[in-house]
């Protein structure tokens, strides 16, 4: 497998994009795993992507895209929503590791998402501070509804690009490094049944992705 030293935006998206590939055929290579790489980044770290998903137990990023040590800086949430400290993380990954993709990584059968559905549904909020989580999650529900969008599959799709459209614009470092072609955000969906991972929003990345009906 051939390896870029210093990748673009598009050279991080493919090598995600074809270890995906080789994940969903159960051909995983399995890179940079073992003792030789582990001794090498000791030192030092230098990902080529940061990797926003949620926490579900389902969605290992270094697995579904066949990597490994020091390829990918994670961070997650319940329904992969943001404050401060992810915001911070995400950044971190950006300005001082110099990665040129940020990934938003949300998938099917999302518990967050089905809460907030649920939450709207019977009015009846979770306890504790699931409730913030189903909270951040219900502006991305109540726009998918809005736009006539009722299907799960599309309030996912919805959920993903709002969580791209918001980092960018909570996030005045990210913003600047995509406006000077430095980076680029996509949001991905990961099937779980097959272990596919489909693109449903790019921003800064010369890739084509299904709009919003």
């Amino acid at each position: 497998m051939t390896e870029i030293s210093t990748p673009t935006p598009r050279d991080a998206f493919e090598l995600l994009l074809a270890g995906n590939r080789r994940f969903v055929a159960g051909t995983p290579e399995h890179p940079n795993q073992d003792a030789t790489r582990r001794a090498a980044i000791a030192p030092s770290q230098q990902p080529f992507a940061v990797l926003f998903g949620c926490s579900d137990s389902r969605l290992a990023a270094e697995i579904i895209f066949d990597r490994g040590l020091g390829d990918l800086f994670v961070v997650r949430t319940a329904g992969h929503v943001m404050g401060a400290e992810v915001l911070g993380s995400i950044e971190y990954g950006v300005e001082v590791l110099d990665c040129p993709l940020v990934v938003v990584l949300g998938h099917d059968s999302c518990g967050a998402v089905g809460a907030a559905c649920a939450a709207l549904e019977n009015g009846v909020q979770p306890a504790g501070y699931i409730r913030d989580v189903v909270e951040r999650v219900t502006p991305s529900v109540l726009a998918a509804r809005a736009a006539g969008q009722v299907e799960p599959e599309e309030i996912l799709a919805e959920h993903i690009r709002h969580t791209v459209d918001l980092l960018l614009d909570r996030s005045r470092v990210l913003a600047e490094k995509i406006a000077a072609k430095q980076a680029a955000v996509v949001g991905l969906c990961y099937r779980l049944a097959d272990g596919s991972a489909e693109l449903v929003a790019s921003r800064g990345l010369d890739a084509a992705a299904p709009a919003a009906s």
